[in-house]
């Protein structure tokens, strides 16, 4: 079986990476910064990282049932829809693959930075919306760090139990991701942590992560997620320029499956021309917002 491949747009080294990231952040409307820090945090931007102690593989260190689970869901919207015809899921909840060759194509996709960033993307997305209705507020980089962490029912639990008891010790909640990771739970003089002492190391090793390798913005702030419909129609103001428009009317034909742009009178929707490449992806949330559908 030949397997197709994402990265043909990735180089080698950091800077392949990187633009794989960028992509990913595109098409979820996933926050670059967010899922840069956190390949940073997790790999090292190193696309063939391994774990020495679990399955954990690649630049977001998916361990396989976490890898087979996302990709049966998101796998086909991204060119992988090969690996998620053949992946199934049992009446147990386990993921498996008939075909044990498959299989560990599937698996070895984890070390394509391209569908590595892909599926963490969507896993943060999906995270997003399940965290922010069981919050009820605003989710944060951070937050979504936290269901990587310790698995979308863990990060509900900490986060719960932060709002309520800042200063309760995180391993008396957690005592076997305490005992796998003592060096997050406790410090040096092994006195623990408390949650809210835990949740500030992860934001600041997600900011750490996201300075290191470039990134302008926080990556442990709150994370905008949105999706594009097909067929929407957006209005812009007189004050966006034409390559401007011309580059939203692109996006939106290659995301949205079509959306159409228009020049508008000065009395219509005006939109601030962001600078940074990264940032003209608030043109898509703005017009979401403002725009006619």
């Amino acid at each position: 079986m030949t397997v197709p491949t994402l990265s043909r747009l990735n180089t080698a080294g950091k800077a392949g990476v990187q633009n794989a990231i960028q992509l990913a952040s595109q098409r979820t409307g996933i926050d670059f910064n967010y899922l840069l820090g956190q390949a940073q945090v997790e790999s090292g931007l190193n696309a063939g990282a391994r774990a020495t102690t679990s399955s954990a593989r690649g630049l977001y260190q998916f361990i396989e049932q976490s890898w087979l689970g996302v990709v049966k869901q998101h796998g086909g919207t991204h060119g992988m829809g090969w690996a998620s015809d053949a992946i199934r899921q049992t009446a147990s909840g386990k993921f498996v693959v008939s075909d044990p060759a498959v299989r560990q194509s599937i698996l070895n996709l984890r070390n394509d930075p391209t569908a590595a960033s892909l599926m963490a993307a969507e896993h943060a997305s999906d995270n997003k919306d399940a965290l922010a209705t069981s919050l009820g507020r605003d989710v944060t980089g951070t937050d979504l760090y936290m269901a990587h962490f310790l698995g979308i029912g863990g990060a509900k639990k900490f986060l719960s139990a932060m709002d309520s008891s800042p200063g309760r010790s995180a391993a008396s909640l957690f005592p076997a991701a305490a005992g796998a990771n003592r060096n997050v739970f406790y410090d040096r003089n092994g006195i623990p942590r408390s949650l809210t002492e835990v949740y500030s190391r992860f934001a600041n090793k997600l900011d750490k992560g996201a300075a290191a390798s470039g990134a302008t913005g926080l990556a442990s702030g709150a994370v905008d997620a949105f999706r594009l419909e097909p067929g929407m129609e957006v209005v812009l103001g007189s004050e966006a320029e034409a390559g401007d428009r011309q580059w939203l009317a692109s996006t939106l034909e290659q995301f949205a499956g079509g959306g159409r742009t228009q020049a508008a009178s000065a009395t219509a929707i005006n939109l601030m021309r962001p600078n940074p490449e990264n940032a003209r992806l608030a043109y898509l949330m703005l017009a979401q917002l403002g725009g006619n559908v």
